[in-house]
């Protein structure tokens, strides 16, 4: 079933509809009660039930009765048999014994203190025989253990057990809003909440508050506080796009640098390999981004000297603490992390030497070899972790987390409960910070320096005989910023009548601009002269760098954005692809609504969304469809399109990878699925010009425009007849801001009125 952005619109509007006829939340849920009785046979549906209730105001005890039930009535201890292995519920339990991270302080996954509870946590869930135990665990730990490490644990544990295939999770800006919507309009819901709407009309006005008859609030995103710590900040479009961020977070769920286990069947995959895929491909698309301003490319991180770029997170805590902010030109070197600073500086210099000398032997005299184009996995494990040094107990080589630790600004009490994060410390968060992506340029280096010493391409390599890419052509590439609105009632607690209904009687909405563009089509025309399966392999990348100058090829191989790669049976003769932007692979539209969810899953008729092989199972991990494009500019942005065909090749390059695991699981980020070439190729090792050029390859060149909607912005549901636009020239993208033309006469009347009194 293909979905379009339209499609999704029209889901959104229906949610909101739904909302407020008050049906979408069902009082009850009667038919999906999770049983005392064992639960067996359940589909998917039910299943997702469950787990949404589990997810459902996850700051405040359960609303639900059933789950209350269970969390009473399970004993963890007198259901050992249920479980795959005793032995990880009896190290819970002496773990739970001993304490856990307070139920009330914020869960961060990189603090090695928290990870380690974390993953026992995991552990539980994760060996439960069936989903009968799963659920009820589930159930015992959602009223016992401190909420954020219960929804990590939980959605990790959904996504690797095969018997949560189908359940879709919702957005993690949904079940969290915190780390992804700014504190002032945080602090304008709880202000809402708390007056159960009511509000200074002048000040409802400016703040862009409108209310709607069904108690339907929304609150405008851009009337906030406008920062510019550095040119940086021209990016937050980008860098703070809560669909960017729930990409990088939804990766780390499902290849957690900690799960390092062959019972999880971990070794198997390119789990690796893909995280640092992602790495150079998010720094490639953020390239792009910048190119757009004019801007020159992320210079690595050097903590010789003093951080330029600062940040400020505009992130509230459900805490009620702020992240810290980060002013610029701070100096790292300090007390307070020369201890983390030297152990980064060794294991900095293990790594470069393992690369040059082609081994590494680890503590435990395991020797480690870094020759062969499949040990890149190993390579990619040792940086990102995933190489355990006994068993899997967390004890992993995690380079990243260590320069996080390092260069945290908020070191005070970092190793224990009661801290604030940094945006650096939270994977939801972490682009925010410049400095996060200095430190994957950073890290990158490992990976261009072991590619650099494989063997390149050979004509073999590179070349399809018989096979010819003719003619490139796209319609026009066109960009624009649009509105979407973000559900944020999870920030907000219920009061008791409230939580008898088991809804809000108020429902928060954050009206957000973001970057979009227009669907568009790429067609391909190819000539075969015989009749094969082939890989077809789409890049966008740069033509000419932020001074204007035309960029060679080895100098942006590492630029260039994989925007889609899928097979393709070529027949004999002329063969036309035609890819669609929204089918490309890896690629999402928009999530819907967990409200929305909740009504598919509640649909007892079955006409709800049931197609959960295909856009589904997309959710988890899928690079968000707006983002494929930059932002380009109004006479558009001299890009290229790069397109590769080549055979189908298993087990040459990479023969460790096991593509029946890859499948099993239904995750298959790039090519990870149907080839076993490296990740990035062609442009992952560095080309020899003579054999690069063959009739299977072609570059073409295309433009990003960027549709000016300045007379267009018009804020949604709000009557603009008596407003007047104003140069706004606090922020880099919005023109224009609306302001009624009365504002100034009813100050000055209430100005003349109070000095009447």
């Amino acid at each position: 079933m293909s979905w379009t952005f339209g499609d999704m619109k029209v889901i959104f509007v229906v949610a909101v509809l739904t909302v407020a006829a008050g049906s979408i939340v069902k009082d009850d849920f009667k038919d999906y009660l999770i049983s005392k009785e064992p639960l067996v046979n359940l589909d998917a549906k039910t299943k997702e039930i469950c787990i949404l209730k589990l997810l459902n105001h996850i700051l405040q005890p359960t609303m639900y009765e059933d789950i209350r039930e269970i969390a009473r009535e399970f004993v963890l201890e007198d259901n050992m048999d249920k479980f795959l292995k005793v032995e990880v519920v009896k190290d819970f339990i002496s773990l739970y014994k001993l304490g856990l991270l307070p139920r009330g302080e914020v869960f961060v996954n990189t603090n090695e203190k928290h990870l380690r509870e974390a993953i026992s946590v995991f552990r539980v869930l994760y060996f439960a025989k069936d989903f009968d135990t799963f659920i009820k665990t589930a159930c015992w730990l959602r009223e016992r253990i401190n909420s954020g490490m219960f929804v990590y644990c939980l959605h990790v544990a959904v996504v690797h057990r095969t018997d949560c295939n189908g359940v879709v999770l919702p957005a993690p800006y949904e079940i969290y809003p915190f780390l992804f919507v700014d504190s002032h309009i945080i602090r304008k819901v709880h202000m809402l909440k708390m007056t159960k709407g009511w509000l200074d009309p002048i000040l409802k006005d400016y703040y862009g508050i409108t209310i709607k008859d069904n108690n339907l609030v929304i609150v405008d995103w851009r009337k906030g506080v406008r920062h510019a710590l550095t040119e940086n900040d021209r990016l937050s479009y980008f860098t703070e796009d809560i669909d960017l961020s729930t990409y990088l977070y939804n990766m780390h769920v499902n290849y957690p640098s900690w799960m390092t286990d062959d019972i999880y069947n971990v070794n198997k995959e390119r789990r690796g390999e893909v995280m640092a895929y992602m790495t150079t491909q998010l720094l490639a698309r953020n390239r792009l981004e910048r190119l757009t301003w004019g801007m020159c490319d992320v210079k690595p991180l050097n903590w010789e000297k003093p951080i330029k770029e600062g940040v400020w997170p505009k992130i509230m805590l459900h805490t009620g603490d702020e992240m810290p902010v980060r002013m610029n030109n701070v100096d790292f070197n300090n007390e307070e992390n020369i201890r983390i600073r030297h152990v980064v500086d060794d294991i900095d210099h293990m790594i470069r030497h393992a690369i040059l000398t082609g081994r590494l032997t680890m503590r435990d005299g395991t020797m480690l070899t870094l020759k062969k184009p499949e040990d890149f996995e190993t390579l990619a494990r040792l940086v990102l972790g995933g190489i355990g040094l006994k068993h899997d107990d967390a004890k992993v080589m995690n380079l990243v987390i260590l320069l996080r630790k390092m260069l945290s600004y908020g070191t005070y009490n970092n190793n224990k409960y009661t801290y604030v994060p940094t945006a650096l410390d939270m994977y939801r968060t972490c682009l925010r910070d410049p400095v996060y992506w200095k430190l994957m340029k950073r890290i990158t280096e490992y990976f261009i320096m072991y590619k650099n010493l494989l063997p390149r391409y050979t004509r073999e390599d590179l070349s399809f005989p018989g096979v010819k890419v003719e003619h490139i052509e796209t319609d026009k590439l066109v960009t624009f910023m649009d509105e979407f609105d973000l559900d944020i009632t999870n920030s907000v607690y219920l009061d008791q009548s409230e939580m008898q209904k088991h809804r809000s009687d108020m429902v928060f909405v954050a009206r957000m601009r973001r970057l979009n563009h227009h669907p568009f089509k790429v067609s391909i025309e190819i000539n075969s002269d015989k009749a094969t399966d082939a890989v077809v392999r789409v890049f966008l990348g740069p033509k000419y760098d932020c001074m204007g100058r035309l960029i060679e090829l080895n100098d942006k191989r590492f630029d260039m954005v994989e925007i889609d790669s899928f097979v393709y049976k070529l027949d004999t003769g002329k063969n036309t692809i035609v890819r669609n932007s929204q089918e490309m692979h890896g690629v999402i539209e928009q999530r819907p609504w967990t409200r929305t969810m909740w009504q598919r899953a509640s649909d007892s008729t079955g006409s709800g969304v049931t197609n959960i092989d295909s856009w589904w199972y997309k959710s988890r991990i899928g690079f968000p469809h707006r983002l494929l494009l930059p932002l380009g500019h109004v006479g558009g942005m001299s890009l290229q399109l790069f397109v590769i065909v080549t055979p189908i090749r298993l087990g040459q390059v990479l023969p460790t990878v096991d593509l029946d695991t890859m499948k099993s699981r239904k995750m298959c980020p790039w090519t990870t699925c149907v080839d076993t070439m490296p990740l990035g190729f062609p442009f992952d090792r560095y080309i020899d010009e003579r054999v690069f050029y063959n009739s299977n390859i072609k570059f073409f060149d295309v433009k990003v425009f960027n549709k000016d909607l300045t007379n267009n912005n018009v804020v949604k549901d709000v009557d603009t007849s008596d407003m007047v636009m104003r140069r706004d020239d606090l922020t880099f993208l919005d023109k224009d801001l609306l302001v009624r033309r009365s504002y100034r006469d009813v100050m000055l009347t209430s100005a003349e009125n109070m000095s009447h009194m």
